[in-house]
């Protein structure tokens, strides 16, 4: 099970951050900055797992992002590497070519995205289509609640004719 997924730059800005596992706020700073350190401190040609503290940092760096996941010590690391990269291929299928700048001005899609391919954790869908059809989905129903409309319409008194 991973117990938390975290993407920073190469600058040690923290762009994302996702807890699959309770933690205080004080211990989540500080498994942060161990980790970031870490994880920077490591030169390219270096093993991408780092055995810490009870679990394993599996990370991957994709541009000027890390992207770096705390998974149990019988869990697979290869495994973990798929899930990052399955992540970034949904970024990238959704933003198109996706940068740093999608994911600090577009952040609430790439948290959505995480939550629809995975829970808990685990998993859940391991379809890019599906995903990418819930994301669509999300982005019409916000498309709609963004567009104003008259208080006659609000109140259903008036139709737009749309329906």
């Amino acid at each position: 099970m991973m117990h938390y997924m975290l993407l920073f730059s190469r600058q040690g800005k923290l762009r994302l951050q996702k807890w699959y596992t309770s933690h205080s706020e004080k211990a989540k700073k500080k498994i942060i900055r161990d980790v970031m350190t870490m994880v920077l401190a490591r030169k390219p040609k270096m093993c991408a797992f780092i055995e810490w503290k009870d679990l394993k940092i599996v990370y991957k760096r994709y541009a000027s992002l890390y992207f770096c996941c705390g998974i149990e010590q019988q869990d697979n690391e290869l495994l973990c590497l798929e899930i990052i990269h399955r992540y970034v291929e949904l970024l990238d299928k959704y933003f198109g070519s996706v940068c740093e700048l999608d994911i600090i001005f577009n952040f609430e899609r790439a948290y959505f995205m995480l939550d629809e391919f995975m829970l808990a954790g685990e998993v859940q869908e391991t379809s890019k289509k599906n995903v990418l059809k819930a994301i669509a989905a999300q982005d019409l129903l916000q498309e709609e609640c963004d567009e104003p409309k008259s208080l006659l319409e609000e109140l259903g008194v008036i139709s737009t004719g749309l329906e």
